[in-house]
């Protein structure tokens, strides 16, 4: 068969280097980059890293509305399907780019599946929790991660058939962490430090929250190290808190998945807006305090890793001074999720 595989950003890089292997060995498949993240460290750098293959097409949209982008890339994609005739379009997690790949198969009734489906943070305010709802509700094949997202879908009573693979983060996970532990860290930092990162547009777009994110980050009595996303930066720089920032945190350029991980590895905790860093935190034995109010990935936050604190500095600094839990059960799968994947695509139709 063939399958078309869209992905845009960061994360959605990482899960493909599960997936493409596999998928390779048996079945075509033509991966297309939207180019939702542009920044040659949050893209290339991870087909370098981790062997993924290089995007056969590359379609260089990014910038613009969460509207304008998603329209941009429905009508990009809309004349791929009608030249790639692919029997299925495979989709990662919640952005811009999930949608727009989902959205233009299903009008092509080309079969969808979404890697990741089913998970929810239940807050309509965060544009990925509408992209994810909106794909599951479009797609034929709902590959999930935990029970939890099934039962999601199962109480949303998706058309799609549902199945239970596990999460694809693992399979990375179990192969790049032995790599990351014995390099080199790419910033000079003190032990116990904390590995922070930012880049929620409800987190960094409104100038008092902006404001309140830096003050918690100054506040940390422990060193931070903030690998700066590209969009934090234009921010903070206009709002004339860049410099601000830099005299209490060692902030960096973007960073690899083997730097990243090598410093999440060492890092006594981490703060972060990000649902995948949750998540990478968990696998690497790292307490995480998250920067929202809300989680999609509430096991974490039930098994004592992860707390939420919204923008509370108090909060923050508290949770940063628990102590680490004793027990970190396996929650998301035994790193054979890739493979299931490809068995499960194999069927759709």
């Amino acid at each position: 068969m063939k399958v078309l595989t869209v992905i845009g950003n960061r994360p959605q890089f990482v899960k493909a280097a599960a997936v493409s292997g596999p998928l390779r060995a048996a079945h075509d498949e033509v991966l297309v980059h939207t180019g939702q993240h542009y920044d040659d460290e949050l893209s290339t750098v991870f087909v370098e890293e981790l062997g993924i293959p290089r995007p056969e097409i590359e379609l260089g949209i990014h910038g613009g509305t969460n509207t304008a982008q998603t329209s941009r890339m429905l009508a990009a994609i809309e004349p791929l399907l009608a030249d790639v005739r692919p029997d299925a379009v495979l989709v990662y997690g919640d952005t811009n780019s999930t949608l727009a790949g989902a959205l233009a198969a299903a009008q092509a009734h080309v079969p969808v599946a979404h890697v990741e489906a089913g998970m929810r943070s239940f807050d309509r305010r965060m544009p990925e929790e509408l992209n994810r709802v909106l794909t599951d509700h479009a797609s034929d094949l709902l590959l999930c991660s935990t029970p939890t997202a099934v039962a999601n879908l199962e109480a949303e009573r998706v058309a799609g058939r549902i199945e239970l693979v596990g999460d694809v983060m693992v399979d990375v996970a179990y192969a790049v962490q032995p790599r990351a532990r014995e390099r080199e860290l790419p910033v000079d930092v003190p032990d116990g430090f904390v590995l922070a990162t930012a880049h929620r547009a409800g987190n960094v777009d409104d100038p008092g929250r902006l404001r309140a994110l830096v003050e918690l980050l100054l506040a940390v009595p422990y060193p931070v190290v903030l690998p700066l996303h590209p969009r934090t930066r234009a921010r903070l720089e206009a709002a004339g808190l860049l410099e601000t920032v830099k005299r209490g945190v060692t902030v960096t350029a973007p960073l690899g998945y083997l730097d990243f991980t090598a410093l999440l590895l060492r890092a006594r905790a981490v703060l972060t807006d990000s649902g995948g860093v949750q998540k990478e935190a968990y696998l690497a034995g790292v307490p995480c305090v998250t920067l929202r109010d809300t989680t999609e990935w509430v096991e974490t936050v039930d098994a004592g890793w992860n707390v939420l604190v919204d923008l509370d500095r108090d909060a923050a600094l508290a949770a940063l001074a628990r102590a680490v839990p004793a027990e970190r059960p396996d929650l998301y799968g035994d790193g054979r999720a890739g493979e299931r994947v490809v068995a499960q695509l194999a069927l759709i139709g």
